[in-house]
């Protein structure tokens, strides 16, 4: 198996209910993260660097964000006279409830998938971020003789829905899969990054429409655990499932720690996004930054300390801010003071404003917001 034998499809819109402040306006797959990424870029970039060719984006709403960013796929090499990027439409149902059902999308793009001549499908989501290797991912596949491979993490199971939680046995199996069981503890659960013949979904899913099957997790996942082989591929290293805005809070702020940026953007595999060509940051004299990520244009007179900015943010003279996360052209003047604040873009503190949130609580100011 090659990755030019796989096709990609990846779930825009999938939980943006868990991120409903930042996905207003935008899908999840083009959340803001760490400086200078979208939440997209993780799932393009795993599959490109395994070698696929064809990826499908499912779309659902709020996607004017997400296509101004992919473009034409080009900084994923996947701008092509033959295969490349494919922006899927919308789907919908009669009675309008489809709204991240992912069955109701597969049934949407059950003719893109049929026109496709690779012989396996590869299914990501856009709320997990993590890099891993997919020619690994293939080769265990291939090893085990398995029908269906899902990548999954050891760890707190996350208060999504239709999460997918597995018992395996010592060779890798589910014996038993359950699907947002309420047992909260430490499990082996999905990421969903899911592995599958392209026959075997179409089989599966003319099965789930004779029947009147409606959840891709319970109909087509757990019902077959007993007869499909169906196996657990761990992601080794940093990976986390963004469930709300403390735990979209929390995973960039992980990235403070050299050791788990180093791993998500692994030099081996990168992971590529949209350029945007701007100017080095200033840092202007007595200014001082600890501990932060930077991204270019920004203008930095004052303290930064344990955050992440944003392209063209401006912090100017005597203004703090502390553990908090400024997206693009964010404007904090003199003598204001954050702490655990996330800022959407464009949003303006004026002079001599305190703002000051949690970890577990931070303040979130919508895009555009004066204050």
């Amino acid at each position: 198996m090659t990755g030019k034998n796989i096709v990609g499809i990846i779930f825009s819109n999938a939980y943006d209910e868990c991120l409903s402040e930042l996905t207003g306006l935008r899908t999840m797959g083009s959340v803001p993260f760490a400086c200078r990424y979208r939440l997209i870029d993780f799932a393009l970039s795993n599959m490109v660097n395994a070698g696929v060719e064809k990826v499908g984006v499912v779309t659902k709403s709020n996607y004017q964000s997400l296509m101004d960013h992919l473009g034409t796929g080009k900084p994923w090499d996947l701008s092509r006279k033959t295969e490349g990027m494919f922006i899927l439409p919308p789907f919908s149902t009669a009675d309008g409830s489809d709204n991240g059902n992912k069955m109701a999308s597969l049934k949407g793009i059950m003719g893109f998938i049929s026109r496709s001549t690779e012989e396996y499908i590869l299914f990501s989501d856009c709320n997990s971020v993590l890099n891993i290797d997919i020619e690994e991912l293939m080769e265990y596949h291939s090893e085990k003789g398995a029908d269906i491979t899902l990548v999954y993490k050891h760890g707190q199971i996350p208060s999504i829905k239709n999460v997918i939680v597995m018992d395996l046995d010592a060779d890798g199996r589910a014996s038993k899969v359950a699907v947002s069981p309420a047992d909260r503890g430490e499990v082996d659960y999905s990421l969903n990054v899911i592995l599958m013949k392209k026959s075997l979904l179409e089989r599966l899913m003319n099965e789930a429409i004779s029947l009147n099957y409606t959840h891709f997790e319970a109909d087509l996942i757990q019902r077959n655990v007993g007869s499909l082989k169906i196996y657990g591929f761990e992601a080794k290293g940093y990976a986390t499932t963004i469930e709300s805005m403390q735990s979209y809070f929390k995973t960039n702020m992980d990235l403070l720690d050299p050791k788990n940026c180093a791993h998500l953007f692994d030099k081996s595999r990168p992971v590529y996004t949209k350029i945007r060509d701007d100017m080095p940051s200033i840092y202007g004299l007595g200014s001082s930054v600890k501990n932060s990520l930077i991204a270019d244009g920004c203008i930095i007179d004052g303290e930064v300390e344990n955050s992440i900015l944003f392209r063209g943010v401006r912090v100017e003279k005597g203004a703090v801010v502390k553990n908090s996360i400024l997206m693009q052209g964010t404007f904090v003047a003199q003598n204001s003071s954050l702490n655990c604040v996330v800022t959407d873009k464009s949003v303006v503190i004026t002079p001599s404003k305190t703002l000051s949130g949690a970890e577990n609580y931070p303040v979130y100011i919508g895009k555009a917001i004066v204050i």
